[in-house]
């Protein structure tokens, strides 16, 4: 990918499984990273990863969901390294439930992570790349916010809304050089997903029945989704904003 080289990125959610393969192919393309995580253990087990690669990193435990240590780790990401050039906004969280056994704190905290979350990223970041006058965010949301997901509709609608949010600052940012782009996972092999499907023989047919249902006939892995995400954060995507694609085996495919 053209023009990653010595790029400062920010990763949220770095230490799992999806996050951890973002810094990874970031990092080998020649990017610096800031590891965001309030896993600070997990994100301190990528970081050892994307060092042996050469390239400078450091993790920073935060808590996406409130606004005034998220701002705190985008000051020190921006002090330590110079700049911030890309803006990863990948962590997420749900839990499995049918909507009517669900419960307003349930959606509360669905909320935060999955929506509230990124709007802080964006709050803090996107003036400092404005000052730049460039940068490139891409945002990890869901087929589910596409085409909607049982047993996921409080998170489905987040991801929708993340995409819309997406567009709208897209069209509001398109002349300062700043690029925002969404990525939507179909199933993908993650913790996540597992802790969806759940462990046991109601798991493994679960994942039987999507392997099914996808034309390329198997799940996602992250190295799937990092491959997309590098290439949004490329000079190899300056003339592309605003765009939401699916990596999901052809499950979902929208013209």
């Amino acid at each position: 990918m053209k023009g990653l080289q010595d790029k400062v990125a920010i990763v949220t959610g770095a230490g799992g499984g999806i996050g951890r393969q973002i810094c990874l192919r970031l990092a080998q393309a020649g990017a610096q990273i800031a590891l965001f995580d309030i896993d600070a253990e997990n994100a301190r087990a990528v970081a050892e990863h994307v060092t042996e690669l050469g390239v400078r990193c450091s993790v920073y435990p935060v808590d996406i969901v409130d606004h005034d240590v998220v701002g705190d780790a985008v000051r020190a990401a921006r002090s330590q390294f110079g700049s911030i050039d890309i803006l990863i906004n990948n962590a997420g969280w749900d839990l499995a439930e049918e909507f009517v056994k669900t419960t307003p704190e349930l959606w509360q905290k669905i909320i935060a992570i999955n929506y509230v979350g990124p709007l802080n990223l964006h709050h803090h970041v996107l003036p400092v790349m404005l000052g730049q006058g460039a940068g490139k965010v891409i945002n990890i949301s869901s087929d589910a916010g596409r085409v909607g997901s049982s047993g996921e509709s409080v998170y489905a609608g987040c991801k929708a809304a993340v995409i819309a949010f997406g567009k709208s600052v897209a069209r509001e940012l398109a002349k300062s050089g700043i690029s925002i782009n969404t990525v939507c996972p179909g199933p993908t092999d993650t913790n996540l997903f597992r802790d969806f499907a759940g462990e046991g023989e109601f798991g493994a047919k679960v994942r039987a029945g999507l392997e099914r249902a996808i034309p390329m006939r198997r799940l996602g892995q992250p190295e799937d989704i990092a491959g997309v995400v590098a290439f949004l954060a490329s000079e190899d995507a300056n003339y592309i904003t605003g765009q939401t694609i699916s990596v999901s085996g052809g499950l979902t495919m929208h013209g």
